[in-house]
């Protein structure tokens, strides 16, 4: 071998460019990197468009107001004008809204616990051992779910409706009295009647599907140490479940925050049922009926803002005790 060759053998590697098309990433490589963009686009341009968007606009119809100059009615006679915070301050103030918060309140207080505490009744039934038809019982409890908000509205209110609802029809046969459900305080149970018929399937399944994930081997190491169905129930179900109370806790108080559907379907059957009556209702009132759209603007951002501490603040708290207990 020629010492020219000899050197060659022996000489270390040359370091290659990195500017060279040698150590440029392959374009396959490339192609994967953007594949999870690209598939977050579609969604990504859905949220910009039909919620991003109205949420901005909403916004700034609310920083505005119409003023009406001179005393001419054709369409140079209203102007758009700034408005800064006063919508805002007649929203806050408005007696009607905070009535309807307050109906809101009252409502939440019956629809909350009832519709959680069956859906953890009916979940922890399901999941008992020797249930027979446990598919066609899920079932039949998750059904009133499907039912559209305002169908299910509509069944109830003429099942309250004492002219041809067949229960009153039961009472007044034995002699009984006939309650107005449609009246008064009355009126909370009825409207939150609907709510828990409809709701209580849902958070069924998913508490039902937070049983089903508990190892067996659990339940076989409390059966060993002596615990009966009630005390597994009790200190072992429900305590792993907790998260999922936690999520259906949560969505309760958001559906029950825009509760819109039931009493404005039921206001038609009933004078005891104010345009009003809730928070939504207002906005649709001030909206539609009134014209007032940045005032009606206002009050949905009020509504939203409140929702949004009132959530972040629930989970704040749930997380914090969750993190205290894993502590222990």
């Amino acid at each position: 071998m020629s010492p020219a060759a000899r050197s060659a053998k022996t000489a270390p590697p040359t370091p290659t460019d990195p500017t060279t098309p040698a150590t440029r990433a392959p374009r396959g490589t490339r192609g994967t990197r953007r594949a999870p963009y690209l598939f977050l686009l579609p969604a990504t341009a859905l949220f910009l468009l039909f919620f991003a968007l109205p949420v901005c606009h909403a916004l700034y119809l609310s920083l505005r107001r119409v003023e009406v100059k001179g005393l001419g009615l054709g369409s140079g006679a209203r102007e758009e004008v700034w408005a800064g915070l006063s919508n805002y301050t007649d929203a806050l103030t408005d007696s009607e809204l905070v009535a309807g918060a307050l109906r809101v309140l009252g409502y939440g207080l019956i629809v909350v616990p009832t519709m959680l505490g069956l859906a953890l009744v009916f979940a922890l039934m399901l999941d008992a051992d020797r249930v027979r038809g446990r598919s066609f019982t899920r079932l039949a409890i998750f059904l009133p779910y499907a039912v559209p908000g305002v169908i299910a509205a509509l069944l109830w209110g003429f099942l309250y409706l004492p002219d041809i609802s067949p229960f009153h029809h039961v009472l007044r046969e034995l002699g009984l009295p006939e309650p107005d459900l449609l009246d008064g305080g009355p009126l909370y149970v009825a409207l939150a009647n609907i709510a828990v018929w409809g709701g209580t399937g849902f958070n069924m399944i998913v508490i039902y599907t937070a049983l089903r994930a508990i190892p067996a081997e659990v339940y076989e190491a409390a059966r060993l140490d002596g615990c009966s169905q009630l005390q597994i129930a009790l200190r072992i179900k429900i305590p792993m479940v907790a998260p999922s109370l936690v999520l259906t806790f949560f969505f309760s108080v958001i559906a029950t925050l825009q509760v819109f559907s039931e009493p404005t379907t039921l206001k038609p059957l009933t004078n005891s049922v104010p345009t009003t009556w809730s928070p939504l209702m207002k906005v649709y009132e001030d909206a539609f009926v009134r014209n007032d759209i940045h005032t009606a603007a206002a009050t949905a951002v009020v509504i939203a803002a409140v929702t949004l501490v009132l959530s972040f603040g629930f989970l704040r708290i749930a997380g914090s005790r969750t993190r205290q207990g894993e502590t222990r």
